[in-house]
């Protein structure tokens, strides 16, 4: 198995496109599995499509299940933090991916995506590991 880390900014995005990064790692694979974790309490990790508006769909149905407020019991932090600490019961840590010949096998418009609705925190580690198969 090989495993990489790397460092992303969510500070501009609360949906951060980390596919070509990702596919970098696995370019000069040959076939196996990827896992792609985020070892973070209140970030996700998912495959959606990009650049059509879902990002913008997204962070408003995660606003609508999610809201910002002091509902939450879980309370310390900025307002709303609770609803971060919830966010990856909905959008997964992880995520395996199969790769073949050094690609990973996505559909048409599959992107791998960071979501992160926590302002608080915006550095954040991708962790990559590919099983060889």
């Amino acid at each position: 198995m090989i495993s990489q880390d790397l460092q992303v900014d969510t500070s501009r995005t609360a949906v951060l496109d980390v596919t070509d990064a990702v596919a970098r790692f696995c370019r000069d694979s040959g076939d196996g599995l990827l896992n792609v974790f985020v070892p973070h309490a209140t970030a996700g990790v998912a495959l959606m499509e990009t650049g059509s508006g879902s990002e913008t769909d997204l962070v408003a149905a995660l606003e609508r299940l999610l809201p910002r407020d002091d509902s939450y019991v879980h309370a310390h932090g900025s307002r709303g933090h609770g609803a971060d600490h919830l966010l990856p019961v909905l959008v997964s840590p992880s995520l395996t991916i199969p790769v073949r010949g050094g690609r990973m096998q996505l559909g048409t418009w599959q992107r791998v995506v960071v979501v992160d609705m926590n302002g608080d925190n915006p550095r954040r580690t991708l962790r990559l590991s590919l099983l060889d198969g």
